[in-house]
């Protein structure tokens, strides 16, 4: 379908988006104050930062990140049952700063995978993933997520999964080939935010088939309510470090600025020096590219590490303000559409997305599966939704339910005008 406006159409509908995940797009949450100057005092200052620097970023933002993901620097406390007390440190070295939090997956996931090797991935879970490890050659095999035990990896699939994979390959002892597990917490799509201890069973089945984890953290601490967002990598290191994290975060989401393509990767590896060659191989990969753009890069130090006291109350404010908003208004979206005839939302604990359930045994014939209920949504109602399949879901219609994702970064007169119209479509074709 086109993008029409509700003139053209003829029912004075215009188009609402509950489906692109960019919280800037209708421009009702200001950037950080701090960002807007830290770029204003870059362009003032002598040589504006327009030349080259090293294609794996800049010093300053390399220290700034690695200070920012490990404030302690590494003094972490190891599991009290570990006897050996090896502690593994991480430097500015192990950060790659790159175009966006999916430039540093592409570079990463490029550097682990070979031709015909396996990366498991979340479903439903970020499409980028498969694309990038299809271009290349290697398989995806998709574990699920558990709708009903708040979206938490399935580990007895995963499990399953690499027994199966193991055995098919048994001929071959000379190579690994399942060759990651993709975690992303908080989640896209379904606004999962894991706990410590589910994260630790993660890390210690990860360990069992010595398995590195890809953690997409792009989203951090945008979590809601007494949710805490615990990074893999730290609960990787009191663990033992039995387990090499690859971590792929930005500023993008957290502050608002997704089109200025700060991304990053980090290599946190395990006692026994497993990622050393991945970790020059994205090096080497970086190249390629040269990196993000300088000029942006003065921003990651600014944010992460500022050096003064009114910069860091700033920063706080602006945070908090922002996550009240985001949270305020997931409350709003979910609680009008969870009043809709035939759906049903799992409430989000982070991020920016909520997944509802649409019970298609309660509508008409018209809507029998989540594409069928995105189509008529759009087409009666001028409403955008992406459904559970663009997420890898509805591929067991027997087992699946259809579900749809919706975005609530919106004002709070859109969310209402779209749940308004969502519900009319719900009633018109309800049984």
């Amino acid at each position: 379908h086109s993008i029409k406006c509700g003139k053209e159409r003829g029912d004075g509908k215009d188009q609402i988006s509950l489906a692109l995940g960019d919280p800037t797009a209708y421009g009702n949450i200001p950037p950080c104050p701090v960002i807007i100057s830290a770029i204003t005092d870059a362009l003032q200052a002598p040589g504006m930062a327009a030349g080259y620097v090293n294609a794996v970023g800049t010093a300053e933002a390399r220290h700034a990140i690695h200070k920012y993901h490990y404030p302690n620097t590494n003094n972490t406390k190891l599991d009290d049952r570990k006897a050996d007390s090896i502690i593994v440190v991480t430097s500015p070295d192990d950060v790659i700063v790159a175009n966006g939090a999916s430039g540093a997956l592409e570079l990463g996931l490029t550097a682990l995978l070979d031709e015909d090797s396996v990366l498991l991935v979340p479903r439903p879970g970020f499409p980028l993933y498969q694309v990038i490890a299809e271009s290349h050659g290697a398989r995806v095999v998709h574990y699920d997520l558990l709708p009903n035990q708040g979206w938490e990896c399935d580990l007895d699939h995963i499990d399953r999964i690499i027994i199966s994979e193991e055995e098919e390959n048994a001929h071959d002892v000379s190579t690994k080939v399942v060759r990651g597990i993709v975690v992303n917490n908080p989640s896209n799509p379904t606004g999962a935010v894991y706990s410590e201890e589910h994260l630790m069973q993660i890390v210690k089945l990860a360990e069992k088939w010595n398995v590195p984890i890809i953690a997409d953290e792009i989203y951090g601490d945008l979590v809601f309510g007494n949710n805490v967002f615990h990074p893999m990598a730290n609960v990787a290191s009191n663990l033992g470090y039995t387990v090499p994290i690859i971590t792929a975060s930005g500023l993008g989401k957290q502050y608002l600025i997704p089109g200025w393509r700060l991304g990053w990767l980090i290599f946190q590896d395990s006692r026994h020096g497993s990622i050393q060659d991945v970790k020059k191989g994205a090096q080497r990969l970086a190249q390629v590219v040269l990196g993000a753009s300088r000029l942006a890069q003065v921003v990651i130090p600014a944010v992460l590490d500022p050096c003064n006291e009114s910069d860091v109350a700033a920063i706080a404010q602006w945070k908090e303000n922002l996550y009240t908003q985001v949270e305020d208004q997931a409350a709003l979206l979910c609680g009008l559409l969870k009043e809709c005839q035939g759906l049903e939302v799992i409430h989000p604990q982070g991020a920016m997305y909520a997944m509802v359930k649409i019970h298609a045994r309660l509508f008409d014939e018209d809507i029998y599966d989540d594409v069928s209920f995105m189509k008529l949504l759009l087409e009666e109602e001028n409403i955008v939704v992406l459904p559970g399949r663009a997420f890898g879901m509805g591929q067991d219609e027997e087992r699946d339910t259809p579900v749809f994702r919706v975005v609530f970064c919106a004002p709070e007169d859109v969310l209402r005008c779209a749940s308004e119209r969502i519900s009319s479509f719900c009633s018109r074709h309800a049984m």
